[in-house]
């Protein structure tokens, strides 16, 4: 029994020493680009604009532990599902929804804090912001229409059905494995582009490195686990 737990308690926490490691890698990085940019203008609210990006740093890592907490202790010990029964994915998948919604607003919030109304070319930031708004909406209609959001939401860690159903080839799919990653993270880049806004630019490449984090430290473990369970069921 104490060695079963033992080994429980290592899975879930597996690679999350790389986790806390490009974590603090990053919130270095964060503080070090602010200071490059000698500070960040603006306020919103009465909360100066350095406030904001942290605000939307700390909502990213609160959202991607809430995730790894989830899916990891319900792969691995069951615990939600004890605890909410037959709704353990709808109340993950709520929380995950709440915590994405907020993550994404307080970069949008953090652009208009900090916008430059007097940006050199911001018609051309405009545009750019434009041109990568077109691979994030055809990745929500490939996620819609050939993966689904349960499949984006981590169902596998909940449903052993899912577990057999094969990768995904349709839409943007086709192209990319990664799709959830590489143009997922795009939308935060939007608003620091259109309000042409150092601080949300920052506060976007934070989250698109950190997704990467949880993607390397979380997910791609738990893929070579469920599908290694996968063939060895088939066997």
């Amino acid at each position: 029994m104490t060695e079963d737990r033992s080994g429980t308690f290592r899975r879930i926490f597996e690679h999350q020493w790389l986790h806390l490691l490009l974590l603090a890698a990053l919130l270095l990085g964060v503080r070090m680009l602010i200071r490059m940019a000698h500070g960040l203008d603006g306020r919103l609210w009465g909360v100066s604009s350095e406030t904001w990006l942290w605000i939307a740093v700390w909502l990213a890592v609160v959202h991607q532990t809430y995730v790894w907490f989830c899916w990891r202790t319900e792969l691995h010990a069951g615990l939600l599902s004890r605890f909410f029964g037959a709704q353990a994915f709808s109340y993950y998948r709520a929380g995950f929804s709440i915590l994405g919604i907020a993550r994404t607003l307080a970069v949008f919030i953090l652009a208009y804090a900090n916008r430059d109304p007097a940006a050199a070319n911001p018609g051309t930031l405009k545009a750019l912001a434009l041109m990568l708004a077109l691979p994030t909406v055809y990745l929500f209609y490939s996620v819609r229409t050939y993966f689904t959001f349960d499949r984006a939401f981590g169902i596998d860690h909940f449903d052993p059905a899912y577990r057999n159903k094969p990768f995904v080839r349709g839409g943007i799919f086709r192209y990319t494995s990664n799709g959830m990653y590489m143009f997922g993270l795009l939308v935060l880049w939007l608003p620091g582009l259109w309000w042409a806004s150092i601080g949300a630019l920052i506060a976007a490449l934070f989250n698109h490195l950190y997704i990467w984090v949880h993607y390397y430290s979380t997910e791609l473990p738990d893929i070579g686990r469920l599908y290694r369970e996968r063939r060895e069921d088939a066997r």
